[in-house]
């Protein structure tokens, strides 16, 4: 009997990408595959066969080969197929993709649940803005599975401990030939283990492990910011029969601050100047992280400048120098005013000219010449 064109077979183009053709054939297999189909020759040939297209046309040197001289030039390339056929050839990665660990074809076929390693944690914590700043020490109670201290973690009451299983000789997985692949499957006697416990233990019921809250000290470092994670190494759920436990991530959040924003690590802190003390200049207070210091402001400043406070910003996670606080003055413009300041203001206004505005004088001239 002829054979069917491998394109045909695998429903795409000649021209079909690399792509197309892994998806075509991903599609296929998990349709066709003789462990959804038990029992079913015509499906498991039709398995075998998609498996021999796939192994030429996702060659590209035996494809080309195909292209140019049909089935004739890739005789013996593409058919003989067996389980152990598929280690390092293109069916090991996506073979693990579609079916799992049901292929008997690597290391993780063979793994067991024994000694299997705990559950990372997540714990969202709030600070305020000064203790990201200058770092804290707090505490907090974390809800998780502990290794049990009655049996050690076994599972097994004291005195006892769990048994080989004597279904699959302590592999945790058994074997069993479908169609022209050898499969392996958990053991439905040990659930994968490897053991059995005859008699539980009391306390965790043959688990290995209890819940309970356990209290943990966190020194928290200058610098951190929202988002910040801290990593507690062996702080998460326990292992599994005797395998290590996982490790917990400390996410933090910092609370907005009434005064004070945070730009990398600088602190910027927006300060209000009255029309005088803008005009005549002269000394300010101004409150930082340390506490409020005394900042001289230059006669004629205009709302918006910034003056820097070295060294009054936030420290590096790496605990180098800290960065600068930048104060933004805003000129406060006055209102309500009384009749004698009125009266003030409208002299100031008609003795003042231009020569005291030199900054509207220079964008009024600008306007000028644009327009005039």
């Amino acid at each position: 009997m002829a054979k069917r064109d491998y394109y045909e077979i695998l429903e795409v183009n000649r021209n079909a990408s690399e792509a197309e053709i892994k998806k075509a054939y991903r599609r296929l297999a998990v349709k066709y595959h003789p462990d959804k189909n038990p029992g079913d020759k015509q499906a498991e040939e039709r398995f075998k066969e998609l498996t021999e297209a796939y192994a030429v046309l996702s060659d590209n040197q035996k494809r080309a080969t195909y292209d140019q001289f049909g089935h004739a030039g890739v005789d013996g390339s593409g058919g003989g197929f067996s389980s152990g056929g598929f280690r390092g050839s293109p069916f090991e990665d996506i073979f693990g993709d579609i079916f799992g660990d049901i292929f008997n074809t690597g290391s993780s076929s063979r793994r067991s649940s024994r000694g299997q390693r705990g559950d990372d944690l997540r714990y969202n914590l709030t600070i305020s803005f000064e203790q990201a700043a200058f770092g804290t020490e707090t505490s907090v109670q974390i809800p998780r599975h502990y290794s049990c201290e009655t049996c050690g973690g076994s599972g097994a009451a004291p005195g006892t401990s769990p048994k080989t299983c004597p279904t699959c000789g302590g592999a945790g997985q058994v074997r069993y030939q479908q169609g022209f692949f050898q499969l392996t499957r958990p053991c439905p006697d040990c659930g994968g283990t490897g053991t059995r416990i005859e008699t539980p233990c009391p306390d965790c019921h043959g688990s290995g492990r209890v819940k309970d809250k356990r209290k943990l000290s966190l020194k928290i470092p200058a610098g951190v910011e929202t988002g910040t994670r801290l990593k507690l190494s062996g702080e998460g759920e326990s292992g599994l029969y005797g395998g290590p436990p996982g490790d917990l991530y400390v996410v933090i959040t910092v609370e907005e601050h009434p005064i004070f924003k945070r730009e990398g690590r600088n602190v910027i802190c927006e300060t209000p100047i009255s029309f005088t003390q803008a005009a005549l200049g002269g000394d300010i207070e101004v409150p930082t992280l340390d506490g409020r210091v005394k900042m001289k402001v230059p006669a004629g400043t205009q709302s918006g400048k910034i003056l820097k406070l070295a060294g009054k910003g936030i420290p590096d996670l790496q605990g180098h120098r800290r960065g600068d606080q930048l104060v933004v003055l805003r000129v406060e413009t006055p209102t309500k005013l009384t009749a004698r300041q009125k009266e003030l203001l409208e002299e100031f206004a008609r003795e003042s000219g231009d020569d005291v505005h030199p900054i509207g004088k220079g964008f009024f001239d600008k306007v000028r010449e644009i327009f005039d």
